[in-house]
């Protein structure tokens, strides 16, 4: 059975590549969105922004966890962190890292938020850059 991209999915992604597919096909259902809009439209609610780091989040559970059911929340917040790394070296062309792991969730949380903040950007450049991100992410050793 395939899995369902959509925020209502009780299947939550646990792998970066997933999670980054996951994303891209989020972001192209309920589109990319800025400033006050942010949360406005279908598919978006207070909890499930859709910009491109809002919707890796939503690929990693946020907001999604079904009452009942049983995750690896640890797995998912680890695959979740190397996608938000995966995605912003596919982003600034460069590896993005600190000697800190926070410090370097900062950084690439930051290049996310820079090349989302771009005007001009839209869902389907978010999603490409997703895919790219989830290419490299497939083949790449954690």
């Amino acid at each position: 059975m395939p899995t369902r991209h959509t925020p209502e999915s009780l299947v939550i992604a646990d792998t970066p590549a997933a999670i980054l597919e996951w994303a891209a096909r989020h972001i192209e259902h309920v589109g990319i969105h800025q400033g006050p809009h942010l949360f406005a439209g279908p598919g978006r609610t207070a909890t499930l922004p859709c910009w491109p780091r809002g919707a890796l989040e939503v690929a990693a559970g946020h907001g999604r966890g079904a009452a009942g059911r049983t995750y690896d929340w640890d797995r998912i917040e680890r695959a979740r962190d190397q996608a938000f790394g995966i995605l912003a070296e596919t982003l600034t062309g460069h590896p993005v890292d600190a000697d800190e792991p926070a410090a370097a969730n900062d950084l690439h949380r930051a290049a996310i938020d820079q090349w989302s903040a771009e005007p001009g950007r839209t869902s389907t450049d978010a999603a490409r850059a997703f895919r790219a991100a989830a290419i490299r992410a497939a083949h790449a050793l954690f």
